[in-house]
C-alpha cells in the first residue's frame, strides 16, 4: 500500500511539482519527504532484518523517489542523509527480528502510507 502511494507521489512530483533547479526555496512538503525518506530506510533494513525477502525493495522506493524529486544537489543530499539516518539508527539498535522490530516495522508502513496520502491530497491540485 505504501508502494503505491509513494508511486503516487513520485508521478505527481515528477508532473511538475517537484522544485527546479537552482536556487529555489524548499517545497512546501520537503519536511514530509524527508521524514519518507528515513521511513524507507528504516524499512530497508527492518523488513531484511526479519525476514521479508523484498530484497532492495525499500531502496529502490527511495531512487524513485530521488529521480522525481531531487535529481542532484543539496536537497537530494539530504533526502539520502535522511534515508541513511533510517537505515542507520535500526542498524546500530536491532540485530535480530524481535517483536518490538515487528512493531516499528509496522509503524512505519501506516506513518509511510499517511505521509504519502497528505503530500498526495495537499499538493495534487
Amino acid at each position: 500500500m505504501l508502494r503505491r502511494y509513494l508511486l503516487a507521489v513520485c508521478c505527481l512530483l515528477a508532473l511538475g511539482l517537484a522544485e527546479s533547479r537552482g536556487a529555489s526555496p524548499p517545497a512546501p512538503y520537503d519536511r514530509d519527504l524527508g521524514r519518507l525518506a528515513e521511513i524507507l530506510g528504516a524499512l530497508q533494513y527492518l523488513r531484511q532484518l526479519c525476514g521479508a525477502n523484498e530484497g532492495q525493495a525499500w531502496r529502490s522506493e527511495m531512487q524513485a523517489l530521488l529521480d522525481a524529486e531531487a535529481p542532484d544537489g543539496p536537497r537530494r543530499d539530504r533526502l539520502i542523509a535522511s534515508f541513511n539516518r533510517g537505515y542507520r539508527g535500526f542498524q546500530q539498535t536491532y540485530r535480530t527480528c524481535t517483536p518490538a522490530a515487528e512493531i516499528a516495522i509496522e509503524r512505519y508502513l501506516d506513518e509511510g502510507a499517511r505521509i504519502s496520502r497528505e503530500i498526495t491530497s495537499r499538493y495534487a491540485n
